[in-house]
């Protein structure tokens, strides 16, 4: 059974850094995408940045394109975000997600691709 444990949220200062992690289990597909995705109050989940593990192809929204990144540490079965630059409006519920595929894309950023999700990690950016 595939487990997403999200971790490393918290309240920050605009401007500061911040990474999260998902630490995967259950997970033998050799070909997938993982990816963050965030929910604010009164807003429809977005993905935020994902990466397809065959290559490493990442994807990003535009809104956090140059401020935070995302990798994986396939020893540990961890995926990360690195959250740079933060703004009030990266306030939000973080989630971790994944699903099989044979093949990526930017389709990777779309939540109703998405097949296994995590509970969600809280960042907080304060002004």
């Amino acid at each position: 059974q595939v487990q997403l444990v999200e971790s490393g949220g918290g309240s920050v200062q605009a401007g500061g850094s911040l990474e999260v992690s998902c630490a995967a289990s259950g997970y033998t597909y050799s070909s997938y995408c993982m990816g963050w995705f965030r929910q604010a109050p009164g807003k429809e989940r977005e993905g935020v940045a994902a990466i397809y593990n065959r290559g490493g192809t990442t994807y990003y929204a535009d809104s956090v394109k140059g401020r935070f990144t995302i990798s994986q540490d396939n020893a540990k079965n961890t995926l990360y975000l690195q959250m740079n630059s933060l703004k009030p409006e990266d306030t939000a519920m973080y989630y971790c997600a994944a699903t099989r595929t044979a093949l990526g894309g930017r389709w990777c950023l779309s939540r109703n691709g998405m097949a296994y999700w995590g509970k969600g990690t809280l960042v907080t950016i304060s002004s």
